[in-house]
């Protein structure tokens, strides 16, 4: 048994945003069974806390348009089930429906709440804060999305004051916990430290702290690795790396959670989630998709099945003897 480095935890929080943010981008409409189905395997693979859905107007996410009909068909699982709110409209579906885990998605750049909200970064965050007040006066836990923490396809560089900013806004309002969201893919684990330490300096602690990276430039399992280390036991993963964001076109899939339990697991460190159940998860919901995992760990661990089903098949302990062949 791999004992965890005394600098990092010894267990962590897998958020799984699949159902969500990983299938909200596809063309093709997944139907809502095929949705309900997912979040149950999810579910039976030991993951705890599975974003649902988005109670956004359909014109801005056709494929989750089914969100009143999906959530009454998972919201009994016995696990965390958030849903995405983008305002009082969708904050009321949502708690008519039992929610207790809602979301708000604020950004750090002007450029991208323009883009994804339609609104400067200040109105955006006015816009939250009712949202926020009544969704913990109605007892339920709010999580803040901050996107483009680390770049923005517009603005570049984004300054970590910038991200202090609005972390520290979405607390005063009070959210339960924040998600810092490398958006684009363009961290490294530098840049993570500094962003993690900054915002420790001006009293944001590192307990509320989650992390969603983007694979764009291949750092995501290290700039997961660097936030571990500062701390952070939360981390946002969508199964078979399905995801991106669809209002920054240079985003890539997430962080696949295939990945990030297989690094997980050689660090020693505890997840609660059954790899080769969450791997035919993820193959099952490829084939519903029409396409290969981008995940390398499913496509390795799916890969060596196949090849030791074939030995199996092949070796000479299973071939048939004549007197077994009559009976």
């Amino acid at each position: 048994m791999v004992v965890p480095a005394p600098d990092l935890p010894a267990r962590v929080r897998i958020h799984e945003v699949g159902a969500r943010d990983g299938l909200q981008n596809e063309k093709a409409t997944v139907p809502t069974e095929v949705k309900a189905e997912f979040i149950r395997r999810l579910a039976a693979a030991g993951l705890t806390t599975i974003e649902a859905t988005s109670f956004v107007h359909p014109k801005w996410v056709p494929q989750l348009a089914d969100a009143e009909d999906l959530f009454p068909q998972v919201s009994d699982l016995p696990v965390r089930l958030p849903v995405l709110v983008p305002n009082q409209r969708g904050l009321d579906r949502a708690l008519a429906l039992g929610a207790r885990q809602v979301a708000v998605f604020a950004s750090a750049t002007e450029s991208f709440a323009k883009a994804n909200l339609n609104r400067t970064l200040d109105e955006s965050l006015a816009v939250f804060e009712p949202v926020v007040r009544r969704a913990r006066e109605e007892g339920a836990d709010v999580r803040g999305y901050v996107s483009m923490c680390f770049g923005d396809p517009w603005e570049g560089p984004v300054p970590l004051h910038q991200v202090v900013r609005v972390c520290r806004a979405l607390l005063d309002m009070g959210c339960d916990e924040l998600s810092l969201g490398d958006t684009i893919g363009v961290a490294t684990p530098g840049h993570v430290q500094e962003l993690l330490s900054s915002l420790n300096e001006q009293g944001v602690p590192t307990n509320v702290l989650g992390v969603h990276f983007h694979d764009t430039y291949g750092q995501a399992l290290s700039n997961t690795l660097a936030a571990l280390q500062h701390g952070v036991t939360t981390v946002d993963a969508s199964a078979g790396g399905l995801g991106g964001c669809p209002f920054a076109k240079s985003a890539t899939g997430n962080l696949a959670t295939e990945d990030l339990v297989w690094m997980l697991q050689g660090l020693g460190i505890e997840t609660g989630v059954d790899l080769g159940s969450l791997v035919a998860t993820s193959t099952w919901m490829a084939d519903r998709l029409g396409r290969p995992s981008p995940s390398r760990t499913v496509r390795a661990l799916s890969h060596k099945d196949a090849q030791d089903s074939q030995a199996s098949q092949d070796s000479p302990d299973s071939q048939a003897s004549p007197d077994s062949q009559e009976q």
